[in-house]
C-alpha cells in the first residue's frame, strides 16, 4: 500500500496544514485516529447507547485529518432520530472504513519516507 493507493477520502493537506508538514507528528496524529476509530467503531450501531458519542467523537477526529465525508455523515448521525440512525450508522462505518484505507496508505508512504531519510 502506498501513495498510489490513496483514494481522495481524506484531505491530507488538512493534515499537513496543521501539523506543518512535519512526517513524525502526522503519523503520530493518524495512529491516534486509528486508535480512536478502533475504540469507537464498535459502538457505531443503535444496539449501543453510546452510539452518538462514537459518531461525534468520530466527527471531529476525522475533521482534523482531513476526512470530510466522514466527518458529514458523522454530523448526521449525531441529528439522526431513533428510526433513521441504523442506516446513517451503516454509512459512517462505511466512512470510516474508506477512511482509514486512506490512512493506511498515507501512513505506509511516510514510513517509507523515513527509510529513505
Amino acid at each position: 500500500m502506498a501513495r498510489r493507493d490513496l483514494t481522495g477520502v481524506v484531505d491530507f493537506s488538512v493534515l499537513e496544514a496543521a501539523t506543518a508538514g512535519i512526517d513524525d507528528i502526522s503519523d503520530e496524529i493518524l495512529g491516534l485516529f486509528m486508535h480512536q476509530a478502533s475504540i469507537w467503531s464498535p459502538m457505531l450501531t443503535t444496539d449501543q447507547d453510546g452510539w452518538r458519542d462514537a459518531a461525534h467523537t468520530l466527527r471531529g477526529a476525522g475533521g482534523g485529518i482531513g476526512a470530510k465525508a466522514l466527518a458529514e455523515v458523522c454530523a448526521e448521525a449525531e441529528a439522526a432520530d431513533e428510526a433513521s440512525a441504523e442506516g446513517v450508522l451503516m454509512r459512517v462505518r462505511d466512512a470510516l472504513d474508506l477512511a482509514l484505507a486512506d490512512v493506511a496508505a498515507y501512513r505506509h508512504e511516510l514510513a517509507l519516507k523515513s527509510l529513505k531519510g
